[in-house]
């Protein structure tokens, strides 16, 4: 009787541990969606901030959208926690090995976009032209140490 109820302690516990795994995973894969959807619509929100610099329009409209990123750039963090790789991601390991390093790229994202924000709010067209270039060199940082290299298109 004693291996019997060894047995099932046993087939129990690991169901409760398979169960356990699945439901991380589950959050993992939850987690790597919201971080795929909020980085599309970071480049969105980028992509347009371009064409009003190159249509020279009312940068005034980019407020919002530059305040939107620094918000995404300061939760960052937050979206990568342990436990949240594998499954279908760009992240590298180095997102968790070098984690001082990845939370001070999400801050100066975070703080370049916020000066972004403020250059649209005053309406400074050259100056938000400019720092869109230091904003996207903030992202490029980012991706070169923390992101697996898109393939080249050709």
């Amino acid at each position: 009787m004693t291996r019997t109820m060894s047995a099932l302690m046993l087939v129990m516990a690991a169901s409760v541990l398979t169960a356990a795994a699945a439901t991380r995973r589950d959050d993992a894969d939850q987690l790597i969606a919201a971080r795929q959807a909020g980085f599309k619509l970071q480049g969105a929100a980028f992509g347009g901030m371009k064409g009003v610099i190159d249509a020279k329009g009312d940068v005034k409209t980019q407020a919002f959208a530059a305040g939107a990123i620094a918000a995404w750039a300061r939760a960052l963090p937050g979206l990568f926690p342990a436990g949240s790789d594998g499954g279908t991601t760009k992240a590298l390991p180095t997102i968790w090995s070098d984690r001082a390093g990845f939370e001070k790229a999400a801050a100066t994202l975070a703080t370049e976009a916020g000066k972004l924000a403020d250059l649209a709010k005053a309406g400074d067209q050259a100056g938000f032209s400019a720092q869109w270039g230091v904003v996207r060199n903030a992202c490029s940082a980012c991706h070169d140490k923390y992101r697996v290299a898109d393939k080249p298109k050709g």
